[in-house]
């Protein structure tokens, strides 16, 4: 029984060497990298396009990436970037050719959006929005406003502060999150008058489904239908005060979810963030104010056809 329980002591204090061992590694070690493979992509912009790519980065970019001191994509703190995952700046990506992406190519710049890999080939963390289901027509409009001669990109040389991932971080983009495939074929933009097409591909495409469902660690970008609790809320996005404000129940389900609002309501509280006989919505949840109607109704009339998930979530309100 003895050499049993020493046997069994020993076990114990092995594993605990290992998993002691792992944690100091992980800790110690960065984001992994991964050898960048070249696409060639030679973007063309037209007015309409670039238009296009402003209201795009304006809903997926500007919200992470501008910094209010510069008036520009120079990046900055992002405070709804859950605090388990450590402290996360976003980076400059302005036309600064030494600290922007003035010296990227547009392979490049398509090559991160689509896959998560760097120029440098480091991953970015699901914090850095990536987008393997977009049209390419709208990558390329993205691309071609971030070449624009818009203010908000206009060269700035503002350096980058570098984020300070955390242990989870560091071990799940190990295990876990890995770079994106390219698509097989080009993907090619919804019709407009295909309304539920077209609000599925807005609602994953704008992110929705990532904040709406049940966690940031288990969405699923690749498959966004089978994230845990897709689109039934609670997840815990911070704001700019560092306080959890829970993300809503969107399923159709009439009593915790958007089951009885009509269209209306849900207009004005995604384009305006007014909500009926309550206090209008607040960061990280921002008015979509550049989608037009057609494509608000598009994603109401998609998430009408989702299954409802009975999961009340309650608002949280706070003093503006």
């Amino acid at each position: 029984m003895k050499r049993i329980l020493k046997i069994g002591g020993s076990l114990i204090l092995l594993l605990v060497i290992i998993l002691a061992v792992g944690f100091i590694v992980i800790n110690n070690s960065d984001i992994p990298t991964y050898e960048v493979e070249k696409i060639e992509v030679k973007v063309t912009p037209t007015a309409e396009s670039i238009e296009r790519g402003h209201k795009l980065v304006s809903m997926l970019c500007a919200s992470c990436h501008k910094d209010p001191a510069t008036g520009k994509l120079t990046g900055t703190r992002m405070p709804d970037a859950p605090p388990e995952f450590g402290v996360v700046y976003s980076p400059n990506i302005t036309q600064d050719k030494k600290y922007g992406i003035g010296e990227w190519t547009d392979g490049e710049i398509y090559t991160l959006l689509r896959t998560g890999v760097k120029k440098n080939g480091q991953y970015a963390p699901p914090y850095m929005v990536k987008l393997p289901h977009m049209a390419d027509e709208d990558l390329h409009a993205i691309i071609g406003f971030l070449r624009s001669g818009h203010k908000l990109v206009a060269a700035d040389p503002t350096p980058d502060k570098p984020s300070e991932p955390s242990f989870l971080t560091k071990l799940l983009c190990k295990i876990e999150w890995k770079p994106f495939p390219f698509p097989e074929k080009e993907i090619q933009l919804p019709d407009s008058s295909e309304t539920l097409e077209l609000g599925k591909y807005l609602a994953h495409n704008l992110d929705c489904f990532v904040c709406h469902s049940a966690d940031f660690k288990t969405n699923n970008y690749l498959e966004p239908e089978l994230s845990k609790g897709y689109f039934a809320g609670g997840n815990k996005p911070y704001n700019r005060e560092g306080r959890v404000v829970l993300s809503s129940n969107l399923t159709p389900h009439p009593e915790s979810g958007i089951g009885k609002w009509t269209k209306e309501q849900f207009i004005s509280a995604v384009k305006f963030g007014i909500m009926e006989n309550e206090a209008p919505l607040q960061y990280p949840m921002l008015p979509y104010s550049a989608l037009e109607e057609y494509e608000v109704n598009a994603i109401y009339e998609y998430l009408k056809t989702i299954p409802p998930i009975d999961n009340p979530v309650k608002r949280s309100l706070y003093d503006s």
